[in-house]
């Protein structure tokens, strides 16, 4: 299997590193060309116009689950024409009393070409059987819920 590499760069800015009194603003370069601005959560004094590390993974999840439905919709012969999704990360805390993404919820809305339908219950099938065989799905624990709009 293939390795999937990022480059990460922080410098800091600060004439000290103490607590609370520094950045964590950094910059994810993905394939040699693509740089991503990125802090921390809003809540824990991250720039909100960055990216975070919760959004990031929401992103992965998201994305994986959407290729997966579509590989999955291909081969059953589903014309799908478009796929949106809104995916949100929930900060708390986990069984151990840490900090902890503690839950994804994605909220896939499929659209198909006209004179094609599915009734709820396949729909909702297929989206199991996405999160089933997502790779980001599979390296997470029981955390995702998935609400079909």
């Amino acid at each position: 299997m293939s390795d999937l590499a990022i480059e990460l760069h922080w410098q800091r800015a600060e004439p000290a590193l103490q607590t609370g009194k520094y950045s964590n603003e950094h910059t994810v370069q993905y394939n040699s060309g693509y740089d991503v601005q990125v802090d921390s959560a809003p809540d824990w004094g991250g720039d909100p116009a960055n990216t975070n590390p919760e959004q990031a993974l929401a992103s992965a999840l998201s994305s994986c689950h959407m290729m997966t439905f579509l590989a999955l919709a291909a081969k059953a012969g589903w014309p799908v024409t478009s796929y949106h999704d809104y995916a949100e990360a929930h900060l708390g805390k986990n069984p151990k009393g840490q900090m902890s993404v503690t839950r994804i919820d994605l909220h896939p809305v499929v659209r198909f070409d006209t004179g094609f339908a599915v009734d709820n219950a396949q729909l909702s099938q297929m989206q199991d059987r996405a999160h089933r065989y997502c790779f980001i799905a599979n390296s997470l624990a029981d955390s995702v819920e998935i609400n079909i709009r």
